[in-house]
């Protein structure tokens, strides 16, 4: 139905009916969104992802000026898989104030408010203009978002502030640490497990490597700052997967470890990575090249997501702050796509948006009615600032 009106609850019961998990497409709820804004009025454009089986989407409602507000949220979740739900995790399902399905909390909610306020939006006399900007595979390391933001910063107006709706309770985030991923792949040479000086198992090698990651890790926790407003405060090390071998009783030829790291805002995004990459090849390589000169050792970079730093964002602090009516600035350790659009627009920008970050990726993952609500209230404000001069 054109120009449809569809409440919060009603938007966001058909957002989460998408199953954007991560390894699928996100084409389904990207054209439905695209639909719903072409019926009121409002014309959107997409970044594709290069396979073109994803894409970024953004728009504008009102006038086509800078100082306008860019509402932020990524379309992907985490999988569901071997989690013990009580409900479909699919269809949104109301029980005792709270609404569970999969991405109410992380982070559908936020701009199912935003999208549902939208015939308010595009009746109300705006001066400045709100922008949709919606990415895809946040989830595996902040992917859709560089070339969605390279492509608002050269098409659309300087904005005034950037939002970036992840769940911190509506209360107002300015600062997140920093995280690298990589995949290292051992490769050793086999042998039967009785003749281990016959060949080189990988496994054991990347336990080596695990262990320096644990014995860098005690060194960043004996150097972290007291004062630091992050929980915990030093830079983390975490091995996510180890994959490798064959049998019981054969030398491993292959061992692939995914891990990273997340860094402080003070710190450089590499510098950790750079450090463990050296290790690798200056002090591990030689040792099992000892062994056999077939070893080798390759890593890859699968994503990076730069902090974000609370110098600049003043402005966005502020707006933000009077929208919600939060009096409490902070930071997270967990990453959000803040620093990419801050570092790729130069817009100051903060972290805000309903829902309680403990609950995602969660089984039975939900949103109370409480914090939409809340939100709702948060972009009325919005609008109303967005209708002065």
């Amino acid at each position: 139905m054109a120009g449809e009106i569809v409440g919060s609850v009603e938007m966001l019961r058909r957002l989460v009916a998408f199953d954007t998990t991560s390894r699928n497409s996100n084409l389904a709820l990207i054209e439905y969104v695209q639909q719903y804004l072409a019926d009121h009025g409002v014309a959107s454009k997409l970044v594709p992802s290069e396979d073109g089986k994803k894409a970024n989407l953004f728009a504008t409602v009102g006038p086509m000026v800078k100082d306008g507000v860019v509402l932020s949220g990524h379309t992907d979740v985490v999988p569901v898989d071997g989690q013990p739900w009580d409900t479909d995790p699919w269809t949104l399902t109301l029980k005792d104030g709270k609404y569970h399905g999969r991405g109410t909390c992380d982070m559908k909610a936020f701009y199912a408010i935003g999208l549902a306020m939208l015939p308010e939006f595009t009746r109300a006399p705006l001066k400045k203009p709100i922008h949709f900007a919606l990415s895809y595979d946040e989830e595996v390391g902040c992917v859709g978002a560089h070339s969605l933001a390279a492509r608002m910063a050269a098409e659309v107006p300087r904005p005034r502030a950037i939002i970036i709706g992840e769940p911190t309770m509506m209360t107002v985030v300015h600062a997140h640490k920093g995280a690298q991923i990589y995949i290292t792949k051992f490769t050793g040479f086999e042998a039967h497990s009785s003749m281990t000086h016959l060949g080189v198992s990988a496994i054991h090698f990347a336990g080596d490597f695990v262990h320096y990651l644990n014995t860098v890790q005690d060194e960043l926790d004996a150097k972290a700052p007291r004062d630091s407003e992050f929980m915990p405060a030093a830079a983390t090390f975490n091995v996510g997967t180890i994959t490798g071998g064959t049998a019981g009783n054969i030398l491993a030829r292959e061992c692939e470890v995914l891990w990273g790291y997340r860094e402080l805002p003070t710190e450089p995004i590499d510098a950790l990575g750079k450090r463990a990459l050296a290790w690798l090849e200056q002090e591990l390589l030689p040792r099992m090249k000892a062994k056999h000169p077939a070893a080798e050792i390759n890593t890859v970079l699968r994503s990076s997501t730069p902090a974000f730093s609370p110098e600049g964002n003043d402005e966005a602090k502020r707006l933000a702050a009077t929208w919600s009516g939060s009096n409490t600035v902070g930071s997270v350790v967990y990453g959000t796509e803040a620093g990419i659009f801050r570092k790729t627009l130069g817009v100051p920008t903060v972290v805000c948006g309903p829902g309680d970050i403990a609950q995602a990726h969660q089984p039975n993952e939900f949103i109370l009615a409480s914090q939409i609500d809340a939100c709702e209230g948060f972009m009325r404000r919005m609008m109303e600032w967005c209708c002065r001069d």
